[in-house]
């Protein structure tokens, strides 16, 4: 029997008396979560038409995580106190990893992986099930939430949220390609996928239920049934918003937010946009 099969099979039992194989089915998801051989949602370009496959068995495994831990103090040295699921502790980090956390405040949890010069600026979170590529950039107040699965050299600035998403198991969770920029006070919830080298522009909001205006094209791209909205490789996308046209609304010039694709990548945006290797 398959890990994948195990772990469905124990999720479904919905007991409360957890054997040895609940620990250890779960003991090994958290090691290939930790070193990225497993993942919440994987490429699966030219099977699917975002490009990425959600495995629900492994959003299973981690809820059934939750099932069988319980409270414990996490507190370090008996100061800052801390209560959390004993399956949970922090992700146990070397300098060996070649990761850069700046003191201050941050948190990375077990069972997410983190690649090789990832820069974490204080305070920050990565929750479980995340997986965030070599070189990418968690800046200032920013969250990387349960499953999101982030890109390399991607740069999430300051105060931006990757939302997380565990429940329903086959919903797709959030998913930044290479080469991303982030803006600022940014929010990219459940059901979005971001392709390679788009820039979100400060404040911008994107979830499966937003319509995005594409006025270089001429369309609009919407979340289409089981499969995400996907924002397309090099778009711009900025805050716009859109007359509300019938009815009481229209009578009081009302609009609505809605995020716009205002042009492209070009050579000028690369030079605005590009990431400073000194500060790696």
């Amino acid at each position: 029997m398959s890990l994948a099969e195990q772990i469905e099979r124990l999720y479904l039992q919905q007991t409360s008396d957890f054997s040895q194989e609940h620990f250890d089915a779960f003991h090994e998801l958290k090691l290939g979560l930790n070193d990225g051989t497993i993942r919440s949602a994987e490429p699966a370009e030219g099977q699917t038409p975002s490009g990425w496959k959600v495995n629900a068995w492994v959003k299973m495994g981690i809820l059934l995580g939750f099932r069988i831990g319980e409270l414990e103090d996490m507190s370090p040295g008996g100061r800052f106190p801390y209560y959390d699921k004993s399956t949970y502790p922090l992700k146990e980090i070397s300098i060996e990893h070649g990761i850069r956390i700046v003191p201050g405040g941050s948190s990375i949890r077990d069972g997410c992986f983190i690649g090789r010069d990832v820069t974490c600026m204080p305070p920050m979170f990565v929750n479980v099930g995340a997986y965030v590529g070599t070189g990418s950039m968690i800046d200032s107040h920013a969250l990387v939430g349960s499953c999101a699965q982030v890109g390399q050299r991607v740069h999430l600035s300051a105060a931006s949220q990757l939302g997380g998403v565990l429940e329903p198991v086959g919903a797709f969770p959030v998913i930044i390609e290479d080469d991303v920029l982030i803006g600022g006070n940014c929010g990219i919830y459940e059901g979005t996928v971001i392709k390679r080298r788009a820039v979100i522009g400060s404040g911008t909001i994107l979830n499966g239920s937003t319509p995005v205006y594409d006025v270089v094209h001429g369309k609009i791209l919407r979340r289409e049934s089981d499969q995400p909205l996907v924002i397309p490789p090099n778009a711009v996308v900025v805050p716009g918003s859109r007359a509300i046209s019938t009815g009481w609304g229209k009578q009081q010039n009302i609009s609505l937010y809605t995020p716009v694709i205002i042009k492209y990548r070009d050579t000028k945006t690369d030079q605005s946009v590009q990431l400073e290797d000194l500060l790696r």
